[in-house]
């Protein structure tokens, strides 16, 4: 694992370009917190712009496999190889994620600095592991085989994001649509009109209250 910090400084020995360091690639997919501006782009630089971040995070971790200690084949990984991946993550991450004995804790916009750790948004992790999901069978990794889409990786995601979502106040949950009120037809107007006047004539029974409707 020693070499792999090596990455954040651009080192091109390892992956044959400097571009390919985690911090630069794998934590500057969509999931991160800092806002960027809405982009203008086609949807093929969108497509082209994913397909280039996969394959960095695909060669990225393709060489922590190869730092391990000791060293592991793609074949030999499992889900809890990707689980260490992802805590050895978090050194470099950058989301104040607050302890429960912090007074900002459940805080979004805490007013002061604060001892907390800093972690990888559950965002960034999760956009991660589809990426390097969608790579590991594209790469000639069969589904059932594939240790990115591990129960114990989706439980790992599933517990970060409650974690963070209670420790700064956010809520990831998605809002269910409200189903649109059906708008009465005008044939279906005219019949709750009739009906409502069927029902307000006064000292009738309803056999009349018919007879006097049909003339």
């Amino acid at each position: 694992m020693d070499m792999i910090p090596q990455l954040m400084e651009g080192s091109s020995a390892y992956l044959g370009t400097s571009n390919l360091s985690i911090n630069a690639n794998i934590l500057s997919s969509s999931g991160t917190t800092a806002t960027q501006p809405p982009s203008s782009s086609s949807p093929s630089a969108n497509s082209s712009r994913y397909e280039n971040q996969k394959r960095r995070d695909w060669n990225t971790f393709g060489q922590y496999l190869r730092n391990h200690r000791p060293p592991l084949s793609l074949s030999r990984c499992s889900g809890a190889h990707v689980l260490e991946f992802l805590r050895y993550l978090d050194q470099f991450g950058k989301t104040k994620v607050h302890t429960t004995i912090c007074h900002f804790y459940g805080h979004p916009n805490p007013p002061a600095p604060c001892p907390c750790p800093l972690r990888q948004a559950w965002g960034s992790l999760d956009a991660l592991i589809g990426r390097l999901r969608a790579a590991f069978e594209e790469n000639g990794g069969k589904p059932e085989t594939n240790p990115f889409g591990a129960r114990a990786v989706r439980l790992y995601l599933r517990e970060v994001r409650d974690t963070q979502s209670k420790a700064r106040g956010v809520s990831y949950e998605k809002k269910k649509r409200k189903r649109p009120v059906p708008t009465l037809s005008a044939s279906s107007s005219s019949a709750v009109a009739s009906h409502q006047q069927f029902q307000m004539l006064p000292g009738t029974s309803s056999t009349t209250q018919i007879s006097n409707l049909e003339k």
